[in-house]
């Protein structure tokens, strides 16, 4: 039986695969929320970690179209972008942060990432592509404050009783984003 097949358990009247589906989002959950708490602390070495040695890290630029451009909302890989990273970029992102050279963050920003609306939508046994939607909070020095809302599309990887971060794609509300800069990992 896969955990995707439905079987209810003689007497007991639970779907097994409504609770494989929970227990599945509840991990997945549980993971962003250890991935936020390690980007608060500034523990960007452990966060990399979790992140596939083929990953791609994207956040395209939002453009305001017209409902009939819709398809043109949003800047293609390749095209411009805050970030079109691969893992070696987040790993040099991280030694510039923990070497004193990344001006932006010296004081460090002090962040708060919420993650909610975590959904599975498709599991090809490996891979899975998981939805969230977070609103990242920033403030630095004596007075400057940043909030981001958007979305997230992700591939997670299965590597043993945990995941691995394969495809991020950041999707902000905002077209036009107003921080001095962008400094702050989503």
């Amino acid at each position: 039986m896969t955990s995707l097949q439905a079987e209810t358990v003689p007497g007991a009247g639970i779907d097994q695969r409504a609770l494989a589906t929970m227990v599945l989002r509840s991990r997945i959950e549980t993971f962003y929320y250890d991935e936020a708490a390690l980007l608060d602390a500034h523990n960007y070495e452990e966060w990399v970690r979790l992140f596939s040695d083929d990953t791609h890290y994207f956040m395209p630029i939002r453009r305001t179209r017209l409902r009939r451009e819709l398809h043109k909302e949003f800047t293609q890989p390749g095209e411009m972008a805050f970030f079109d990273d691969d893992k070696a970029i987040l790993v040099g992102r991280w030694k510039k942060v923990a070497d004193g050279t990344s001006w932006a963050e010296d004081p460090p920003s002090r962040t708060r990432h919420l993650i909610t609306n975590v959904r599975v939508v498709a599991d090809r046994g490996d891979e899975l592509d998981v939805e969230s939607n977070f609103h990242v909070y920033r403030t630095r020095l004596k007075s400057e404050e940043d909030s981001w809302f958007g979305c997230r599309h992700d591939v997670l990887r299965r590597c043993g009783d945990t995941f691995l971060i394969a495809r991020r794609h950041i999707l902000l509300d905002q077209t036009i984003v107003l921080s001095r800069n962008l400094s702050t990992l989503f």
